[in-house]
């Protein structure tokens, strides 16, 4: 295998030339290159700080090369890696991080390359990094270069939520992200998976809110035996809630409308005791599977996945078939940046208006399948408003026999009467995440 740099390199070159996701390219590397335990974190954090402070990244390249848009794609990604290495990390000195980038320039390219490279990075040791404050006037622009969020995001945020919180919600979104577990009742109890995980080493608390979540601040906790006897799954705090906002009830039939890979699925058929039927849909058929592997796993019976469009589905199923309806929407995915870094620079303003079209039909579409006196929850993980408040204000406009209902979600997290929440990065919860509730009543 190569050098921990030269497996970063790969990965961020595939993202960049394929738009490929980060979280499944780490994984493949480490599989692939066996790269050794104590050098995955480094992998990790390499590939992860790098995409999220590209912006900024870039923006220190062009204060030491002459043109960077003529650089050779690898080359720039190389200069990323470094200008990362040396502004935010402290785990290697300023003359190794040179030293390993000049030889990795030397493997792949020429001696003009490597002398550059070599020129640049000593250049910038000496100087130091960049003033973005002193050298960007314009205060969207500095602003979105602190946050390494593209100018247009964050000018949609600033409009949205002030100036402020788009920099705190921007700071949040670079902080890596600790690992929650959800407790799988019928396989264990949540103080006996947290003694069984502290005994083999694992930094673990229960979370003070969610009565099923444990936090994981040392160790990849899916890796440990008891995650394949299914014991526990792998999901942040902020998307258990949709299942408790979805008040399922053993006995009931259910349907998640856009349900790979499974995560809030599996939650349901543990809230219902493993007892009813969960209808999980997904538009595209190879995904279907991760939904079942998933129930598999963790030996829920109830849950019958299958393909199918949700804008479609209710043309060949009777009106009021279900007791509960969770239209967990495909959506920008901005609430979770800082698990999916890419997102924020594949993703346009236009992506946002289609999504926002996508999301209110699969809301019409299903609506009629819900029984009277039944329950609907719309959710993504994203924190625009033109694709949570706006889609479900306009749903409620034309559905008149829709009415909004209370989240009721556990120890408090709502007050009695609060129908929708939106949780955003900066708070307690690790996710950006989006919820409404409503009823129908007639």
């Amino acid at each position: 295998m190569g050098t921990v740099r030269e497996v970063s390199l790969s990965i961020l070159e595939k993202i960049e030339k394929q738009q490929a996701y980060s979280h499944l390219l780490i994984h493949d590397a480490m599989t692939k290159n066996s790269v050794k335990p104590i050098d995955k974190g480094l992998l990790t954090e390499l590939v992860y700080g790098t995409i999220q402070r590209q912006m900024t990244l870039d923006f220190y390249m062009e204060q030491f090369v002459a043109k960077p848009e003529k650089l050779e794609i690898w080359v720039k990604i190389l200069l990323r890696v470094s200008f990362y290495q040396l502004y935010f990390l402290d785990k290697v000195p300023d003359h190794a991080i040179v030293n390993e980038a000049v030889n990795v320039a030397k493997k792949r390219g020429h001696v003009g390359v490597s002398k550059l490279v070599n020129g640049v990075l000593r250049t910038a040791i000496r100087e130091g990094q960049p003033n973005v404050a002193a050298l960007v006037k314009d205060p969207i622009k500095r602003l979105a270069l602190d946050i390494s969020v593209p100018i247009w995001l964050t000018e949609r945020w600033v409009a949205q939520y002030g100036v402020e919180k788009t920099r705190e919600i921007g700071e949040a979104l670079l902080v890596p992200p600790h690992q929650t577990l959800r407790v799988n009742p019928l396989r264990g109890n949540r103080d006996e998976i947290i003694e069984a995980l502290q005994g083999d080493g694992y930094e673990v608390e229960a979370h003070p809110l969610v009565p099923e979540a444990i936090m994981v601040f040392g160790g990849n906790a899916a890796s440990h035996a008891m995650f394949q006897y299914g014991a526990f799954s792998i999901q942040d705090e902020s998307s258990m809630l949709v299942a408790h906002a979805l008040q399922p009830e053993a006995g009931m039939r259910v349907l998640d409308a856009c349900a790979a890979p499974g995560g809030k699925t599996t939650h349901i058929a543990e809230l219902m005791g493993d007892e009813g039927q969960i209808d999980a849909l997904d538009i595209h058929a190879h995904k279907t599977k991760l939904i079942a592997q998933g129930a598999k796993r963790l030996g829920h019976t109830i849950i019958k996945p299958f393909q199918a469009d949700a804008r479609q589905y209710g043309n060949d199923i009777e009106e009021e078939t279900y007791d509960r309806i969770l239209v967990d929407a495909p959506c920008s995915g901005f609430g979770v940046i800082r698990r999916k870094p890419d997102i924020k620079y594949q993703k346009t303003a236009k992506d946002i208006a289609s999504l926002s079209v996508i999301q209110y039909d699969i809301l019409a579409a299903l609506a009629p399948l819900l029984k009277v006196g039944g329950r609907l929850v719309y959710s993504t993980c994203t924190i625009d408003e033109n694709e949570n408040k706006e889609v479900w204000e306009r749903f409620l406009a034309e559905h008149p026999n829709f009415v909004q209902a209370p989240l009721a979600l556990p120890n408090n997290i709502t007050t009695a009467e609060q129908t929708t929440l939106q949780l955003l990065p900066d708070n307690n919860f690790s996710d950006g995440f989006y919820l409404s509730a409503f009823t129908r009543q007639s």
